[in-house]
């Protein structure tokens, strides 16, 4: 059975009861490996890199996504020693600095689920898309990444160029969302 959350639409110029906030700047890595460089590069980051989809393994700071067979977005404090942890790993891999080229969007409060759905056709309900669950996906025009912080709230991803857009979209959608 399907959760049906009701939406109700505000006066334009009403508060929503959902956040929609930058994200602190952050350290990114695109990180590409094949299965048997899994062990020495969770080593290095001080965690398991997560192997099925949707899964997300956090360490202190540090969060690695899983968004693909061989492919992992890790996000850490802006200060981070990632880079240097990763280049000092001696297996095949790739490992692309993208902190410039990414923007963080945290949606929060109760709606949350609802603001991100305003543009986003994946199911977000809890049993579908639990706490700790991250996927590539789209928001309105654009590809984000997405991960589901707490019940709650969610981290956006997306390119600065396309930041600007899905800042404002979900700004908008959280005008209209009250729960």
């Amino acid at each position: 059975m399907v959760e049906m959350i009701q939406a109700t639409r505000l006066h334009p110029l009403q508060a929503g009861s959902v956040s929609v906030a930058l994200a602190d700047n952050a350290t990114r890595v695109s990180l590409r490996a094949i299965p048997d460089a899994i062990p020495a590069l969770s080593k290095a980051l001080g965690l398991d890199l997560p192997v099925k989809p949707k899964s997300t393994v956090t360490n202190g700071s540090r969060a690695v996504m899983w968004i693909g067979p061989d492919e992992w977005l890790i996000i850490d404090n802006a200060d981070s020693s990632l880079i240097a942890d990763l280049a000092a790993v001696k297996v095949l891999h790739s490992a692309v600095d993208i902190s410039h080229r990414n923007v963080g969007i945290i949606v929060s409060g109760k709606g949350a689920d609802a603001v991100v759905n305003g543009g986003c056709p994946q199911d977000l309900s809890l049993k579908a898309f639990p706490v700790g669950a991250a996927s590539r996906t789209v928001l309105g025009k654009v590809e984000i990444v997405l991960w589901r912080t707490g019940e709650n709230s969610f981290r956006v991803e997306c390119w600065r160029s396309f930041s600007t857009y899905a800042y404002a979209f979900l700004q908008e959608s959280a005008r209209d969302v009250v729960i």
